[in-house]
């Protein structure tokens, strides 16, 4: 093969040219969030570069689901405009709605006229789509929102205050996005107006950024409640990872010496009623899987706000009584199966040791059950998240009980 067959090699500035106009492309047509886990694959050089190429207000987007770290070092690479509107919503807390807003773009003084907004819409709708017009008075207060619809039908002449809709619904910056997720089930807008404490225009929201977001918090409960937190994902680095789960694992060792010291407390009644060790994981188990199952209500109903206050009490008695109902069905299959197991042993206290059984069984689901209501409630109590590690705190306090129950009443009623 002669110089002039060989193929000719790339241009690496034509090759980083065409990867950026690449990722720009497939970006457009993601979900932010799936935008985000495109762009962690890439350097920051190169995610600088494709965020300078998008629409201002979905580059903003896009950053608002990123690490707040990394974009903080991506915001000195990019345009002013993206940087500064990202700088505002680095103001806000993590969980709040000023953190997803996009800058007021579609929004004018209320003096405007109508022929005056729909020229400068008829350069901007092509660009991204237009849903409202929101307007301020002179001192940027939101005032009002007009429809698309209302501008096309209205006279050209006309002021946007004479056609808008007053006193709209609106969002506070520093509200929680759980907060504007309870005000939204009955309102299904696309675009909701963000304001400050004295109502000044400062943005929007669009409903499907909140509804990402919750559902996202949503997802990150089942990992809470084992100890992961809502910043771990599949692409965060191992040695990250290790950092925020170590902890947590060390802590439920602690609780599991707690379970061992319970069992330690009657190795004499282990030693003499051996039988009793095949069923301390059978009662265990059982007992979990009713605390899971009042933790699941309970962290639902805190979640969805159906648990208000005063509800608390009529919960534990409802959780108490599921727990001593099943407790006893349950129960009831576990005696039998001890009966039969204790039999074929040669014990002489078969009957004695199903009834110890059915009565650990009861009180055990009955104490899971009060106990999955009050892990999440004494967390909130305490100002911290509901869901944070509940698992770990439950999962002990069944273990240490069901176990106790078990030996403790085969000590009294036996030996």
């Amino acid at each position: 093969m002669n110089a002039a067959d060989a193929p000719e090699e790339q241009d690496p500035e034509e090759f980083y040219e065409k990867r950026i106009n690449q990722l720009k492309n497939s970006i457009t047509r993601r979900a932010p969030l799936d935008a985000v886990v495109l762009l962690n694959r890439e350097s920051d050089e190169l995610v600088a570069d494709v965020l300078e190429r998008l629409e201002p207000t979905l580059a903003v987007r896009i950053l608002s689901h990123m690490d707040p770290v990394r974009g903080e070092l991506l915001r000195s690479h990019i345009s002013d405009q993206v940087g500064e509107q990202w700088g505002v919503n680095l103001n806000y807390d993590e969980d709040s709605v000023g953190r997803l807003m996009e800058p007021p773009i579609e929004s004018y003084p209320e003096t405007m006229t109508v022929q005056e907004v729909v020229g400068i819409l008829k350069n901007s709708a092509r660009e991204r789509q237009v849903i409202y017009a929101y307007t301020f008075d002179e001192d940027r207060r939101l005032t009002g929102v007009v429809a698309m619809r209302e501008l096309l039908f209205a006279a050209p002449e006309e002021q946007l205050r004479d056609i808008m809709v007053e006193e709209p619904f609106y969002f506070r910056a520093d509200s929680t996005v759980e907060e504007a997720m309870k005000a939204v089930l009955l309102r299904h807008y696309p675009i909701y107006p963000v304001c400050d404490e004295e109502r000044r225009l400062v943005g929007f929201i669009r409903g499907y950024a909140l509804f990402e977001r919750h559902t996202y918090e949503l997802t990150a409960q089942t990992g809470q409640m084992v100890g992961i937190y809502k910043e771990e994902h599949v692409s965060t680095p191992w040695w990250r990872c290790l950092f925020l789960r170590h902890p947590w694992l060390q802590l439920n060792l602690l609780t599991a010496f707690l379970a061992g010291a319970v069992v330690g407390m009657f190795d004499e009644t282990i030693s003499k009623i051996v039988v009793l060790t095949a069923f301390l994981p059978v009662l265990a188990g059982q007992s979990g899987n009713t605390g899971c199952q009042a933790l699941a209500v309970t962290l639902r109903g805190l979640t969805l706000n159906e648990l208000k206050p005063g509800m608390e009490k009529s919960l534990l008695f409802k959780e108490a009584l599921l727990g001593s109902i099943n407790g006893f069905l349950v129960g009831i299959t576990a005696s039998l199966g001890m009966y039969f197991y204790s039999k074929q042993t040669g014990s002489e206290v078969s009957v004695k040791l199903s009834f110890v059984v059915l009565l650990a069984m009861i009180g055990a689901c009955i104490a899971s059950g009060v106990t999955g209501v009050m892990v999440p409630l004494v967390l909130r109590k305490l100002g911290a998240d509901p869901a944070t590690a509940s698992s770990i705190f439950l999962t002990t306090a069944t273990d240490v009980i069901s176990m106790g129950l078990l030996l403790g009443l085969a000590t009294l009623l036996i030996l």
